[in-house]
């Protein structure tokens, strides 16, 4: 039940972006005549048994399936904000996104995800400088705009905006392989030993770096952060205690951590 919703930004029509939340076989009115009578179906079911989590979830999800219907129109129709507000995002697909989450947020949607890297993506092997300065210019303009405007309409104090991969890109050129058709050398290759990752609002420290790489960029010398570490700050911005999250299992001691995760304090506001 806590599986994310798929959403393909790349149609500007509402009715098709959110088409895998429609119930394409009918309509909503009798949807909601559907549900009422399942739920109190449901009611009667839970009557004759003992307090059960389990049920109770599973009777709120179809409440909330129905709900996300009827708000998604509006949610994902972006040309209900004013015209300021879309020219300060910006017109890419990445921009759309980005405004999309801002007003998912402001709806009560507790995590979003935005991706971004169709067609030559961040992971460039290949003509990094062309493809990442392209990148770069498509959500350049609508992250600042998303930091602005939450800003403004006081929500970024309790909103935390991550933005980061899964690694950065070497310092060196990456040699083409063996055999290949890779007529330049202008690409890099994958590196986990050092890259940055920010994050705003939530209790973060504005305008802090913590840490630094070599003088080379390869990895990093200074305040090292491991990923665990990563999860146990973000975990500790949404109020959670990551070592009350450990669990025994197989005569080991687990969490989403891991056993090594710290809190990094020093990015704390």
């Amino acid at each position: 039940m806590f599986q994310g919703t798929h959403i393909n930004t790349t149609n500007k029509d509402v009715e098709k972006l959110i088409e895998n939340i429609r119930n394409k076989t009918q309509s909503l009115e009798g949807q909601r005549a559907q549900i009422d009578f399942i739920q109190k179906l449901n009611q009667r079911h839970r009557e004759g048994r003992q307090a059960d989590v389990n049920l109770e979830a599973r009777i709120q999800s179809f409440e909330l399936a129905y709900r996300m219907q009827l708000e998604a129109t509006d949610a994902f129709d972006i040309d209900r904000e004013p015209e300021h507000i879309r020219r300060m995002y910006g017109d890419t697909v990445q921009a759309r996104q980005i405004l999309m989450a801002r007003r998912l947020v402001e709806r009560g949607v507790r995590h979003v995800q935005v991706w971004h890297g169709g067609g030559q993506p961040w992971d460039s092997h290949d003509k990094i400088e062309v493809n990442h300065r392209r990148l770069a210019g498509e959500c350049d303009q609508a992250i600042g705009a998303l930091l602005a405007d939450l800003k403004q309409r006081g929500m970024l104090e309790d909103t935390l905006v991550i933005w980061g991969g899964e690694f950065g890109r070497t310092p060196t050129v990456e040699l083409p392989k063996p055999g290949s058709n890779q007529g330049t050398i202008s690409g890099r290759d994958h590196n986990h030993h050092g890259f940055t990752m920010w994050m705003a609002g939530g209790g973060v420290k504005g305008g802090h770096i913590h840490g630094a790489t070599d003088e080379f960029g390869f990895q990093a010398v200074k305040d090292k952060v491991h990923v665990h570490d990563l999860h146990a700050t973000i975990l500790h911005l949404l109020g959670f205690d990551h070592e009350r999250l450990t669990f025994r299992h197989a005569g080991l001691d687990m969490r989403l951590t891991g056993v090594t995760g710290h809190v990094v304090d020093g990015i704390l506001a």
